[in-house]
């Protein structure tokens, strides 16, 4: 009986903190129900009917109430939501040799490291000392499968499940107070504290699994990209005579003509290619070169297509912006006065807001016509300078360019070399093919027509050697009008030179004349020396005055602020003040104008240390006092 009041007045002293005094019975089972938590009393007597109560508790587990939905992995329903600055409610539970008391609400909640990968076993300490493996079992079994107990003397052990889940389960124990029996020795009580542990085992099996997470998604990223990677193509035949034979006619066939180029291509790129082969891979590069006709006609007929579709849809632009033109018409007669005054201000409203989305859409169709004049001018005039090639090769003197010339002259030598190497050709095969005697008749009937054609490329090489001279003596006759035409600019170049000193001369005089040299020399009976220095003409013309009426008042601006300053100004500080007079000078071109004059503006350093500054004086006084 002590022992029972014992457990009793423990109970009342560690259920202290809730608001609904525990005599009052009804309001605490409502507050506990709106918990998901049965509420019974000591004598395990439900104080709420079961229909009234939310069917969560499971009898099989052996506890007085039922497990708190914070508790991961056991509730099958999910959990209503819990504001987070309420306490979790932890209830008394009991085992058949132990009895497990909540600590108190009030105390910080006992703490856990940082949960390890794989986490599987946890760490259990503070057992009473008379604590068995048995009982051990008997209350963290409730949580889950347990695979193996390690338990020390020291009154801890390590506990292994068989799931991760049931490591959170285990966790929600910790911090209660253990009772075995209903003994009050202090070896049959003690405070357990759950916490993860780190375990090879856990972590060797969560490395496995990851490794089988990866290969999975590897594999699953193989099987992906295979399906879309595009298929092989077919592999391409070894040459024979046969197989080329077959390409011969592939070749002649619009169809397979694009297969039958890839293959020819790879037999070429192999090397297949000898003195034995060379007429049959001529005559299919001959048969691939017939294409050519055939493809600039497709090339045409889509231009045409494409051309036609241009003209319809520039047609369609031209409708559009006739019709725009039309409405916009309409808003321009109703927004005129006799009409006007009759609508309301809401009309007048909707009808200008209508008047300029018209507008804007009608110049903007406008616009997209026009580039699509400006477009067509373009290829116009592209069109010309191509049908006019000497008119494109120009150099700045309006010579025709030479390089053009001498490409062409290249490429009519080369055409040349291969009619040479084809007549060569011909005459081998024409050596090759000779009879007996008695079958001469036969062998010059047979050898007839390779004469001719023989004569043919002999008449087509004259000609060609013909081409080649005039042009020739063509690209001779440019040239001499390049050179010219470059004696003629060097010419001009001098003149201007000329003209540019004698300028120069004549502003250097006038200058030396507002000076007064020129006639203090005069008094003095000296001849005034006409002629500077290419050197000294530059130099004036740095250190000349204003260029611009712009630069004048500038200069005087300037001046008469550093005048009023006789220590001087900072950049910055006189361009904030010409800013105000005009926002367009920049603080760069100020201190350019300054720099070219150092008669007028001087700078100098003043202040020490982090005081340092450049300051701008004006010595316009001193340079006149000095000349």
């Amino acid at each position: 009986m002590a022992s029972a009041a014992d457990s009793v007045g423990s109970l009342g002293a560690e259920q202290n903190h809730l608001s609904v005094p525990v005599s009052d019975h009804g309001a605490w089972a409502t507050a506990m129900n709106n918990l998901g938590i049965m509420p019974m009393g000591i004598s395990r007597q439900p104080l709420v009917s079961e229909s009234l109560c939310i069917q969560r508790f499971e009898p099989g587990l052996g506890l007085l109430t039922p497990i708190n939905p914070m508790m991961a992995g056991i509730s099958l329903v999910p959990p209503p939501p819990i504001p987070p600055d309420m306490p979790v409610i932890k209830e008394i539970i009991h085992c058949k040799s132990c009895t497990l008391f909540p600590q108190n609400p009030s105390l910080p909640p006992p703490s856990t490291r940082e949960r390890p990968p794989g986490c599987k076993t946890v760490f259990v300490g503070g057992l009473p000392e008379n604590a068995t493996e048995e009982i051990v079992r008997e209350v963290f079994d409730q949580c889950g499968e347990i695979t193996a107990i390690r338990k020390s003397k020291k009154n801890f052990c390590h506990i292994r499940y068989s799931e991760e889940f049931m490591v959170d389960k285990a966790i929600y124990l910790s911090g209660y107070r253990m009772r075995i029996g209903s003994s009050t020795d202090k070896k049959d009580s003690g405070r357990i504290h759950v916490d993860f542990a780190q375990a090879r085992d856990d972590l060797y099996e969560w490395e496995c699994k990851q490794r089988l997470f990866a290969r999975e998604e590897r594999h699953r990223r193989k099987v992906h990209e295979d399906r879309l990677r595009p298929p092989s193509p077919p592999p391409i035949v070894h040459y024979t005579e046969h197989e080329a034979g077959l390409l011969a006619e592939r070749l002649k066939d619009d169809l397979n003509f694009c297969d039958a180029t890839a293959v020819l291509y790879t037999w070429i790129d192999r090397g297949e290619v000898n003195r034995r082969t060379a007429n049959h891979f001529y005559s299919m590069i001959q048969s691939a070169n017939s294409h050519v006709r055939r493809l600039m006609g497709e090339k045409a007929q889509h231009e045409e297509e494409m051309e036609r579709a241009k003209e319809t849809f520039k047609n369609a632009l031209i409708a559009i912006l006739t019709q725009f033109e039309q409405i916009t018409t309409v808003f321009t007669a109703a927004t005129r006065q006799k009409a006007w005054d009759h609508f309301s201000k809401a009309q007048r409203k909707n009808i200008d807001m209508w008047r300029k989305q018209c507008e804007e859409l009608r110049n903007a169709h406008s616009e997209e016509i026009m580039g699509i004049r400006r477009e067509e001018e373009m290829e116009m005039s592209d069109d010309d300078s191509e049908e006019n090639p000497c008119k494109r090769p120009r150099t700045e003197n309006g010579v025709c360019d030479p390089a053009s010339l001498r490409e062409e002259n290249d490429s009519l030598r080369w055409q040349l070399d291969a009619y040479r190497n084809e007549v060569e050709l011909l005459r081998k095969d024409t050596r090759g093919a000779g009879r007996p005697d008695d079958d001469h008749m036969l062998t010059h009937a047979q050898t007839h027509s390779p004469e001719a054609q023989i004569q043919l490329l002999q008449q087509s090489m004259h000609n060609m050697q013909q081409q080649l001279l005039s042009l020739q003596e063509k690209l001779k006759s440019k040239e001499a009008e390049l050179e010219q035409a470059r004696d003629e600019h060097r010419h001009l170049e001098g003149e201007v030179l000329t003209l540019r000193d004698k300028l120069l001369g004549s502003s250097v005089e006038a200058v030396d004349g507002t000076n007064g040299e020129l006639h203090e020399k005069g008094v003095n009976g000296c001849v005034p020396a006409l002629f500077l220095s290419r050197e000294r003409r530059s130099e004036v013309i740095m250190r000349g005055g204003a260029t611009s009426e712009k630069e004048a008042l500038l200069l005087g601006i300037i001046s008469t602020f550093l005048h009023v300053h006789p220590f001087g100004a900072n950049l910055e500080y006189l361009w904030s003040y010409i800013q105000r007079l005009d926002s367009k000078v920049s603080a760069g071109e100020l201190e350019r104008l300054m720099v070219r004059l150092p008669s007028m503006f001087r700078q100098e350093l003043s202040g020490v240390g982090a005081t340092l500054e450049k300051r701008w004086k004006f010595c316009g006084f001193d340079s006149l006092g000095s000349a």
